[in-house]
C-alpha cells in the first residue's frame, strides 16, 4: 500500500519483515478493510454522518459530548497540531492526562491527522516519559496541564508541550477558539502506523509496539463483536487509564464502535468506581480483579445494579474474585487474556460460555495454542507456552532482538504458561518472564531495581512479585545497606520514597526486606528463584 506518511519513522524501524508475524484478516469478514482507511474517521467521522450525531459519545461527572461535539472538538485540535504546531503525517504526539473529554479528543484528533498517538499514563514521571519521547522520536505533546511539568521537564530541548486545562485559557483551547470547526481526515493507509503503545519488559526498559490503523478496528470487530457484544444503549465505565490499550478499547473505542458512550472518571480507585457507577449508572464495567474484590465489600453503600456485563483482564481471574462478584452481583465476570503486543483481548468467553477458572476460548478472528520449548503444539491438558496469531500481532519499534523473542515463527508467544482442555477452553497457569502484574499493571523488577540503586545506602538490590491476597501480587524488594545504614523501618519507608518520586508510584515496593546479601551463581548471577522460594540467606 502506499503511505499517507510523510514522516517515515514507523515505517524505517519496524522489525525485519522475516520477524513480522502472521497476521490473517480473513478470520471473521468484518477484517476485510479497504487499503485506504483512517481508524478515527471511521470510528467518529462516519458515526455522525449515520445518524449518530446527537447521541452521548462521552459523559463525566459534570457533563457530556454528543458525538457531533466530539467529532467538533477533534477537528479543531488536529487543526492545531496541522496548522500551529506543525504535525505532518507520521509524526508522532505524546498525549499525557488522566481519562478525560480532552484526552479522548486528542487521541481522536491526532489520528485524525496522519499522526501516530503516543499516550501515556499521569502517573509518569520526567525519566519514563523522556526515554518514551526519545525512543519513539516524540517532538510534540499534549498535556493536561495539571500534570505537565514533567512533561515540560522531559521535552526540554527536545521538543514543545502545549497544554489544555490552563486557568486562564491560554493553551490547547484558545488555538482551538480559532481553528476551523471541520477537518480534511488524512488520507492514511491501512497498514500505516496509528500508534505506538508502550509496555514495560522483563529488562525494566519501556518496549514501543506499533499498530496500524486496521488493528485499531480489529480489537473492535473481533472481541467486541463476538463476546462482548454491547450496543448502542450501553455506557462504558472502567479503571485503567487511556494509556494501557486495555482502557483504550473498553472506554473509547468499543464504545463509539457501536454508537455506545463511555463515562470517563479521572478517579477511578474501586472506592471511587464504585460511587460513579452508582451515581452515574453505566451498563459495561472494564478493571481489574482487584478493583472487583474490593468493590465486593463497597456494595451496601453503592447500588451497581445498572451493570449488565462486567470486564476483566490486566491480570489472571481468581475464582474466588469470580464468585463474590457472581454472589454480590448476580453477575458473571467475562474474563480475558490481551497483550500490549496484540493491542487487546485474543481469549475470553461470555455469557453461558464462560467456565468459572477458565480465561475462556480465542476469540473469533483469532488463533491460540499451547505448545513446548520448540514451538510444538502439546495435547490437551498439558501445560506449555501460549502461542497467539491473528489480525493483530507484535512488531516492536526498533528493537529486534526482543521481536525474535516474542515472535517465533509466525506466532506471538505472550509469555504466559497455559492448558488447554478438550472443549478448547484455555486454563491460565502462570507468567513465564519476570513481569510483576499488580492490581492490574505490568512492573518491572529491574526498573525498580535501578532506581533503588541510586540511593547512596542501597549496596545492591532484588525485586520480585510475591503474592498478594488484595492485589494479586506486590513489588517486594530485597535489599542490601552499605556500610553502618540502620536497616529497619525508617529506611524502608524512606527507600519506597525514594522509588515513589522517581518513577510511577505504582511500582513502588510495598515490601521491604533487608539481607547481608544477595544469592548469586559462582559467575555472579543473581538467583531471583531462591528469592521467591524463601531460601534462607545469609
Amino acid at each position: 500500500m502506499t503511505t499517507g506518511h510523510v514522516d517515515t519513522f514507523c515505517a524505517d524501524n519496524l522489525p525485519p519483515r522475516e520477524l513480522w508475524p502472521v497476521r490473517d484478516w480473513t478470520g471473521v469478514p468484518e477484517l476485510a478493510y479497504p487499503a485506504r482507511l483512517n481508524c478515527a474517521a471511521e470510528l467518529l467521522d462516519r458515526m455522525v454522518a449515520t445518524g449518530h450525531a446527537d447521541r452521548v459519545a462521552l459523559r463525566w461527572p459534570g457533563g457530556r459530548w454528543t458525538y457531533a461535539e466530539l467529532l467538533e472538538t477533534s477537528n479543531r485540535i488536529a487543526n492545531v497540531l496541522v496548522n500551529d504546531l506543525g504535525l505532518v503525517p507520521g509524526n508522532r504526539v505524546l498525549l499525557r492526562g488522566p481519562n478525560a473529554p480532552m484526552l479522548a479528543a486528542s487521541w481522536l484528533a491526532v489520528a485524525k491527522a496522519g499522526g501516530v498517538v503516543v499516550c501515556t499514563m499521569p502517573l509518569l514521571r520526567e525519566r519514563e516519559i523522556h526515554y518514551i519521547a526519545e525512543k519513539a522520536n516524540v517532538h510534540i505533546a499534549l498535556s493536561d496541564a495539571r500534570v505537565a511539568p514533567e512533561c515540560d521537564a522531559a521535552f526540554a530541548g527536545i521538543g514543545t508541550v502545549t497544554c489544555y486545562g490552563t486557568d486562564d485559557g491560554s493553551g490547547l483551547e484558545r488555538l482551538m477558539r480559532r481553528a476551523p470547526s471541520t477537518f480534511g481526515n488524512c488520507d492514511t493507509a491501512a497498514d500505516d502506523i496509528a500508534l505506538i503503545a508502550f509496555t514495560s519488559g522483563s529488562t525494566g526498559q519501556g518496549k514501543g509496539t506499533m499498530h496500524e490503523h486496521r488493528d485499531v478496528l480489529a480489537i473492535t470487530d473481533c472481541f467486541p463483536r463476538y463476546v462482548l457484544q454491547p450496543d448502542a444503549e450501553d455506557v462504558f465505565c472502567g479503571s485503567p487509564p487511556l494509556g494501557f490499550t486495555y482502557a483504550l478499547g473498553g472506554l473509547l473505542l468499543f464504545p463509539l464502535r457501536v454508537g455506545a458512550s463511555a463515562l470517563l472518571l479521572e478517579q477511578a480507585s474501586p472506592p471511587h468506581l464504585a460511587k460513579a457507577i452508582a451515581e452515574h449508572r453505566p451498563t459495561v464495567c472494564f478493571t481489574a480483579p482487584t478493583a472487583y474484590r474490593a468493590m465486593c465489600g463497597m456494595l451496601g453503600e453503592h447500588d451497581v445494579s445498572s451493570l449488565r456485563k462486567c470486564v476483566s483482564a490486566g491480570e489472571t481471574l481468581p475464582r474466588s474474585v469470580f464468585d463474590a462478584w457472581k454472589s454480590a452481583t448476580g453477575l458473571d465476570i467475562i474474563d480475558g487474556i490481551g497483550a500490549t503486543e496484540m493491542l487487546h483481548i485474543f481469549i475470553s468467553a461470555s455469557g453461558a460460555d464462560i467456565r468459572p477458572g477458565s480465561t475462556g476460548r480465542v476469540v473469533p478472528g483469532y488463533e491460540a495454542r499451547v505448545v513446548d520449548d520448540d514451538g510444538d503444539e502439546v495435547p490437551d491438558g498439558t501445560v506449555g507456552h501460549l502461542a497467539v496469531r491473528g489480525p493483530t500481532g507484535c512488531r516492536y519499534l526498533a528493537n529486534p532482538d526482543r521481536q525474535r523473542e516474542y515472535v517465533r515463527d509466525g506466532w506471538n508467544f505472550t509469555g504466559d504458561s497455559y492448558r488447554r482442555d478438550a472443549d478448547g477452553y484455555f486454563w491460565y497457569q502462570a507468567r513465564t518472564d519476570d513481569i510483576i502484574v499488580s492490581a492490574g499493571y505490568n512492573i518491572a523488577g529491574p526498573e525498580v531495581e535501578n532506581v533503588l540503586l541510586e540511593h547512596p545506602a542501597v549496596a545492591e538490590c532484588a525485586v520480585i512479585g510475591v503474592p498478594d491476597e488484595e492485589r494479586g501480587h506486590i513489588v517486594k524488594a530485597v535489599v542490601v545497606l552499605r556500610g553502618a545504614h540502620d536497616a529497619g523501618a525508617a529506611m524502608a519507608a524512606e527507600l519506597q520514597e525514594f522509588v515513589k518520586a522517581r518513577i510511577a508510584p505504582y511500582k513502588y515496593p510495598r515490601a521491604v526486606e533487608f539481607a547481608h546479601s544477595l544469592p548469586r551463581t559462582s559467575t555472579g548471577k543473581l538467583q531471583r528463584y531462591r528469592l521467591r522460594g524463601g531460601e534462607p540467606r545469609a
